[in-house]
């Protein structure tokens, strides 16, 4: 019986579906039939169920294939995820090679101040200690052997330097290279290898703009005992050049000079300074050489 009365339900309701209903428009005012439609309740089903489907069609669509998907929380692009992976990848190897970078350059200051490489221990032990201050060291008589062993660590070590030089240049003969003057001046102390005088000293009044000899980069420029304000620049064809003594540096570390370009200012700094004036050292293949065979001072 009551599978019977749900059969005569589902033919009703059926039924219901095709039967047609009259849409009439008029006018208020003078009751005139402006249109009328013909409809069920199943076009009106199938006509509702169609604007949905097409709705989410175009919603899908605009979500998939525009830059909207973005905006979205959790929905990310494969292509966005690779990109940020190798952006990643590319900030470490930058860092490894920026401290690389700062250990080589510690390292070629290390050299030429001739301190010794600390552990960390030693760094932990001096850092209750002042910054020390260049008017506050006082000189310290050397001896001769102390003399003649730092002349020759600091060959050596600046033979290594040049010897692992990234320069791809051909070795050309110094005969065959402009230098250009660092400065204009009287000599007063030449070169004395013998003497551990490794360049020559050149006289020029105070202010006077210490040059750059060749183009290279900047590869020291700080403060020493000895040598005070020191700049140290690498060129092509394994060649080196010193500025020492002077009163003001104006080139960092890694700037890119020119020949005749102002690297420093002429001065009286540094223990083995009794003056104003610049002490210029060229170095070629690791073995310091007279300047005045190359450069009319």
């Amino acid at each position: 019986m009551s599978y019977g009365n749900e059969m005569s339900r589902w033919k009703r309701w059926r039924a219901k579906l095709k039967n047609t209903y009259r849409l009439v428009v008029m006018n208020n005012d003078t009751f005139e039939e402006v249109s009328s439609q013909n409809l069920s309740l199943q076009n009106i089903y199938i006509l509702i169920s169609t604007i949905v489907v097409v709705l989410a069609t175009i919603v899908v669509s605009l979500i998939v294939f525009t830059p909207l998907k973005r905006y979205i929380p959790g929905y990310g692009s494969s292509n966005d995820a690779r990109l940020v992976f190798e952006l990643t990848e590319q900030i470490e190897d930058l860092e490894k090679q920026l401290e690389s970078q700062k250990l080589y350059t510690e390292n070629v200051r290390k050299i030429l101040v001739g301190d010794q490489f600390q552990t960390d221990q030693d760094v932990k032990d001096q850092s209750s200690l002042k910054k020390l201050e260049p008017e506050n060291i006082q000189p310290v008589e050397r001896s001769q052997i102390d003399e003649e062993l730092r002349q020759e660590v600091e060959i050596k070590d600046i033979n290594n330097l040049i010897k692992n030089s990234t320069s791809t240049v051909n070795d050309v003969p110094l005969e065959q290279l402009y230098f250009n003057p660092p400065v204009k001046g009287e000599i007063s102390a030449g070169f004395m290898p013998d003497r551990g005088h490794l360049g020559v000293d050149i006289l020029a009044p105070k202010n006077t703009a210490v040059k750059a000899a060749l183009d290279g980069y900047v590869f020291f420029s700080d403060w020493t005992v000895d040598t005070g304000n020191t700049v140290g620049i690498q060129h092509d064809n394994n060649l080196i050049t010193f500025y020492k003594h002077n009163s003001g540096l104006l080139k960092k570390v890694g700037s890119q000079v020119k020949a005749g370009e102002a690297v420093a200012i002429i001065g009286n700094t540094g223990t083995l300074s009794d003056g104003p004036h610049l002490h210029f050292e060229l170095w070629h293949n690791g073995k310091p050489i007279d300047p005045t065979g190359y450069i009319a001072f």
